[in-house]
C-alpha cells in the first residue's frame, strides 16, 4: 500500500477513528499489529509471512540470548538469529545476482551448463525490518537491552506499519520505552501505552505528512522525467547535461525518500510516537563524514554501531584497520541497497571518500580550525566540494549499465564545456528545471530557519490551514498521474 494513494489515506483515517473511539490498550495495540500485517499483505501478498517469521524468530532468540548463562550459548543463539534473517534476505534479494555471477564465471572457463535463476519476488521492506530486528537481538547480546516481555509488544515494534516499508529503521532501546508506561502498584510494572491523540501532535503530524506528500508528489515525481531523459541513455550527452541529471536525481531521491520519512514520522507523531529524524539538510554537508550524519541517518548509524565500531574496537589506533573498516562498512551499505554492481561500486566510492577525508583530517588535524574554513567563504567552499563528490555518486547509484556509468562519470569529471544539447534539454524541461531552482531556494530557507515543520505547525489555525491548502493545491495541479512508487520500496 503506497503512502501516496487514496487507499492509504482511507486506511490511516480508519485507524485513527478506531483508536480515538475505543480507548482500550489491548484493542489499540492489536489493531495496530493486525493493521500493519494487512498493510504489508495488501501489497506483498503471501510474502508477509517473512515478516511474521522474522518477528517470531527474533522474539524467541532474544529471550534465549538473555536467559543464557554462558557467553558461548549467547553467541550460538545470536548466530541463529543473524543467520536466520540474513539467510532469508540473501535468498530473496541476492540469490539471482550470485547465480548470474557464477554463470558468467562459468562462461569464462567454458562450462556448458548454467544454474537456473530462482526469479523470486523481492519482499517489500525486507531490508528495513531485517536490520531493525537484528539490532534488537544484538543489543540484548551486548547487555544494552532487556527483551520484550510479550510477543505483542515486540510484534508492534517490528511490524509498525508507518516505518515498516522504507524506514526510518527503529531501535528497540528508543521505541519500546515509548510503547510502555510505568505504573506504581506495590512495585514497578510496565504496561503497554494507551494511545491518546493530542491536538498538538495532530497538528504537527499533519504538517509533516503534508510536507512529505509535497516533496514526493510535487517535486520528486515531476523531476523524474528530466532524470530519465538524461540518464536512460547518456551516451552522447554533454558534461553539463550529465551534471544537470546528477543534480536532478539527487534532488528527486532526496524528495522521494525524505518525503516517505516525513509521512512515516508525521503519522507516528499523531499516534504519540517519536521516530528519529532520517534526513537533516544533507545538501549542506561540509564533508563526506558530515554527509552521512545527515543522509539516511537511521541506516548510517546502524552500520556505524553494528558493523564499523565492532570492526575497529580492538585496535582503534591502527590507521589501516580504520580505513579497511570504513571501506567494508560502506560497501555493505551499498549492497544493502540492492543486488547490482552499481550499488557495490557506489558504496565503494563513498568508502574511498571517507578514507581520504579521514587521512586528510589525521594529517592536518588543525585544518578545521583554520580561519579560512571557519569563514563563510570557507564553509561555502567545503559545501561545494562535498556536494560535487556526492552528486557524482548519484550517477553511479542510478546507472546499472556499466558502459553508461563509465561514460557519464567521465563526462562529469572531465568537462567538455559544450552547451548545444544542454540548452535543448533545458528548453525541453523548463518545469523540472524550475522545480530544481525552487527546491534550492526552499531548502536554503529551511536550512536557515531551523525546524520548518514545527514552525508551520505553530502557526495560527487560519494561517496553518492556508499553508496546507496551498500545498495540496499545488500537489493537485501538478499531479503527474498514476501511483508512482517510492524509490526505496525496491530496497
Amino acid at each position: 500500500m503506497l503512502f501516496n494513494t487514496l487507499d492509504f489515506l482511507v486506511f490511516f483515517f480508519i485507524i485513527l477513528c478506531l483508536i480515538s473511539q475505543f480507548k482500550f490498550r489491548k484493542f489499540q495495540h492489536l489493531l495496530i499489529i493486525f493493521s500493519s500485517i494487512f498493510f504489508l499483505y495488501y501489497t506483498d501478498s503471501y510474502l508477509v509471512t517473512l515478516l511474521i517469521f522474522t518477528i517470531l524468530l527474533h522474539f524467541y532468540v532474544g529471550k534465549a540470548i538473555y536467559n543464557s548463562q554462558t557467553v558461548i550459548r549467547k553467541k550460538i543463539f545470536l548466530l541463529i538469529g543473524v543467520i536466520g534473517s540474513v539467510g532469508i534476505l540473501g535468498i530473496f534479494k541476492y540469490a539471482d545476482f550470485a547465480i548470474l555471477q557464477i554463470n558468467a564465471f562459468g562462461m569464462v572457463i567454458d562450462l556448458n551448463s548454467e544454474i537456473p535463476l530462482l526469479n523470486l519476488a523481492l519482499p517489500i521492506g525486507i531490508s528495513f525490518y531485517t536490520f531493525q530486528s537484528m539490532s534488537y537481538i544484538i543489543d540484548i547480546y551486548r547487555g544494552n537491552l532487556k527483551p520484550s516481555k510479550s510477543l505483542k509488544e515486540y510484534a508492534f515494534f517490528v511490524a509498525f506499519f508507518l516505518p515498516l516499508v522504507a524506514g526510518p529503521i527503529l531501535r528497540a532501546s528508543a521505541f519500546l520505552p515509548q510503547l510502555r508506561e510505568k505504573i506504581q502498584q506495590q512495585g514497578t510494572t510496565q504496561k503497554l501505552k494507551l494511545f491518546v491523540i493530542e491536538n498538538q501532535n495532530l497538528k504537527f503530524g499533519i504538517t509533516l505528512m503534508s510536507l512529505g506528500f509535497f516533496k514526493k508528489m510535487f517535486f520528486a515525481d515531476n523531476i523524474e522525467p528530466l532524470v530519465n531523459n538524461i540518464f536512460s541513455n547518456p551516451i552522447g550527452m554533454e558534461s553539463f547535461s550529465i551534471m544537470i541529471g546528477a543534480i536532478a536525481f539527487g534532488v528527486q531521491m532526496y524528495c522521494d525518500f525524505s518525503g516517505y520519512s516525513d509521512i512515516a514520522i508525521g503519522g507516528a507523531a499523531i499516534l504519540g510516537f517519536k521516530i528519529p529524524l532520517n534526513f537533516n539538510k544533507p545538501f549542506f554537508a561540509t564533508s563526506p563524514s558530515d554527509y552521512w550524519t545527515r543522509w539516511h541517518i537511521s541506516l548510517s548509524t546502524w552500520v556505524r554501531d553494528y558493523l564499523y565500531y565492532p570492526l575497529v574496537f580492538k585496535n582503534r589506533k591502527s590507521n589501516s584497520l580504520v580505513f579497511i573498516s570504513l571501506l567494508i562498512s560502506m560497501i555493505v551499505m551499498g549492497i544493502w541497497h540492492g543486488a547490482s554492481w552499481n550499488f557495490l561500486i557506489w558504496g565503494g566510492i563513498h568508502g574511498v571518500f571517507l578514507v581520504c577525508f579521514t587521512m586528510l583530517r589525521k594529517k592536518f588535524p588543525t585544518a578545521s580550525s583554520n580561519k579560512f574554513f571557519k569563514s563563510k567563504l570557507g564553509k561555502i567552499f567545503s559545501i561545494l566540494v562535498t556536494q560535487y563528490l556526492i552528486f557524482l555518486t548519484f550517477i553511479v547509484f542510478w546507472m546499472r549499465d556499466l558502459e553508461h556509468m563509465i561514460y557519464a562519470v567521465k563526462k562529469y569529471i572531465f568537462l567538455d564545456f559544450a552547451l548545444d544539447k544542454t540548452i535543448d534539454i533545458v528548453n525541453a524541461n523548463e518545469f523540472p528545471i524550475f522545480l530544481l531552482i525552487l527546491f534550492g531556494i526552499l531548502h536554503y530557507l529551511s536550512y536557515r530557519n531551523g525546524n520548518l515543520p514545527e514552525r508551520l505547525s505553530k502557526l495560527k489555525i487560519y494561517h496553518w490551514i492556508g499553508v496546507l491548502f496551498v500545498i495540496f493545491l499545488l500537489v493537485a495541479m501538478f499531479y503527474v498521474g498514476g501511483n508512482r512508487e517510492f524509490i526505496y520500496f525496491q530496497f
